[in-house]
């Protein structure tokens, strides 16, 4: 009976690592880890013990026999990622435990954030004997984008936080709320106060379109959107009009779909999540039938994972729609993630309409080139593009215009981080410059001692909430060795002074 990753598959890798016979893939340190969608049991390999499924911090992985229907696409989605005979070793790799040299006064280190990789950063440090961590937190409540960003309908995903809790209840650890870097603190305070201070920031900012009109009322990023349902303070206030029938998302990755999901189902069913009340209040008076997601590139490209498509494949009552000619594609020489997305596409173009009027439609190969509207939005105009030949995944606009009557705008193509007050800032990657996570004083410039980096804000926005984890081991790795190699000044003054 062997076991299956399903939809809310973090990619932490605790399962890789509980895993006694190796039958979990990508593992950390295989090139694939970090772009893979989810990770994958071999169903061949996989000795039915059960251990990944204790080891799982959000309820991903279900033996194949015990899987409810909505996830029963995930079974082959696992035995595909192995039918191309691909040899893993027969044991996971063993990671030595972080060690210092005795006699050495506890390392005491602050982080800023408390989000996943923070709160991952934090774990792992709290496995140096006598390490002790303080954390400072802007707003009143922890977690970052894994409360505030995750869809309320997302239970399992949002299980996450029951881990975090159990992290921040450590001995060592506390939490100092509304405290701002640069408006309640400065950089060199932390520094003087800890050996060593580690940015887990995130990517606060969004990429914003820019095109003529995307300044009016009814444009917004999806990830304000986001936050606004979920009940972020910076967005309580905000107001979404949703008095059109039809709403635009320019971008189609996870959050993209996630908004979509959320506009269009039925509001009843978000009753009992942890989404805000006037967010639900609004959702129940809202007129939104039709969400069209609109991507620039091919099917092939789409930026949504397996899982997410899967998700929205099974949400009840809402028709999904995308032109059959989109999917002319060769599969052959895709990777695994991209084919199957496009096999699951296929079956969501034959399948019958539910005939409810609420309706998700993907849009391929097409650009916004103007937001039009006078003193509000009113329409999207949108031009055809197509790919330049021999170019790989390039597209350039062929010509074809059209307009969308829609109400609301919503982009999402992206987050970007923001400069730390006192702290080195790449803005051409929009990244705090790293090696490693060790801070960097310009890109590829020396070391600043007892300066890190992890998450978003160390390597870009990429991956999901459980490749922090990995993320994290690595610069709190080099934090450590950097300490007991005493290459860190011993605080200057008592931490307690700070707060």
């Amino acid at each position: 009976m062997p076991h299956v990753v399903t939809q809310s598959c973090c990619g932490d890798a605790s399962c890789v690592y509980a895993c006694p016979v190796n039958c979990i893939h990508p593992t950390p340190d295989e090139p694939d880890f970090l772009t893979s969608d989810m990770l994958y049991i071999d169903p061949v390999a996989c000795v039915d013990c059960g251990a990944c499924v204790t080891a799982c911090p959000v309820d991903a992985i279900v033996p194949h026999d015990r899987l409810p229907e909505s996830q029963e696409p995930f079974v082959p989605i696992n035995a595909a990622f192995y039918r191309d005979g691909r040899v893993r070793p027969l044991l996971a790799p063993h990671t030595p435990p972080l060690t210092v040299p005795a006699g050495r006064e506890p390392l005491d280190v602050a982080i800023v954030g408390t989000g996943p990789a923070a709160m991952y950063a934090a774990d792992e440090l709290l496995t140096v004997p006598g390490a002790r961590v303080t954390m400072y937190e802007r707003l009143s409540s922890p977690y970052g984008l894994a409360r505030t960003g995750v869809a309320p309908d997302h239970v399992k995903t949002r299980q996450v936080g029951d881990l975090f809790d159990r992290i921040a209840a450590q001995d060592g650890i506390r939490i100092v709320y509304g405290t701002q870097v640069g408006r309640d603190v400065t950089h060199e305070e932390l520094l003087g106060r800890h050996h060593a201070v580690v940015y887990a920031v995130g990517a606060s900012a969004d990429r914003r379109l820019d095109v003529p009109g995307s300044d009016l009322p009814g444009t917004a990023t999806a990830t304000e959107f986001v936050a606004w349902y979920n009940g972020h303070p910076d967005y309580a206030e905000r107001r979404f009009d949703l008095s059109h029938e039809r709403a635009v998302i320019v971008g189609n990755g996870n959050v993209a779909l996630d908004v979509a999901r959320i506009l269009t189902a039925d509001p009843e069913r978000l009753a009992g999540t942890s989404i805000a009340p006037y967010a639900l209040d609004a959702l129940r008076d809202s007129r939104v039938q039709e969400v069209v997601i609109v991507a620039r590139r091919g099917v092939a490209h789409s930026a949504f994972t397996l899982p997410e498509l899967v998700g929205l494949m099974q949400v009840p009552g809402i028709d999904l729609v995308l032109d059959s000619a989109d999917l002319d594609v060769d599969t052959g020489a895709l990777d695994h993630a991209a084919a199957q997305k496009i096999e699951l596409l296929r079956q969501l173009a034959e399948r019958p309409a539910a005939g409810n009027g609420k309706r998700i439609v993907l849009r391929y190969l097409a650009s916004p080139v103007a937001i039009a509207g006078d003193e509000r939005v009113r329409g999207v105009e949108l031009v055809r593009n197509a790919y330049v030949p021999g170019s790989g995944d390039r597209v350039e606009p062929a010509g074809e215009r059209e307009t969308l009557d829609a109400g609301l705008v919503l982009s999402s193509i992206g987050y970007r981080g923001t400069a730390v007050p006192g702290v080195p800032f790449d803005e051409a990657r929009a990244v705090i410059p790293n090696s490693g996570g060790r801070v960097l004083a310009e890109p590829g410039g020396a070391v600043l001692p007892g300066v890190y980096a992890t998450g978003w804000i160390k390597r870009g926005p990429t991956g999901f909430i459980g490749t922090n984890k990995q993320d994290a081991m690595e610069t709190v790795r080099h934090l450590v060795e950097d300490y007991a190699q005493g290459r860190l000044r011993a605080p200057r003054a008592p931490r307690a002074s700070l707060v």
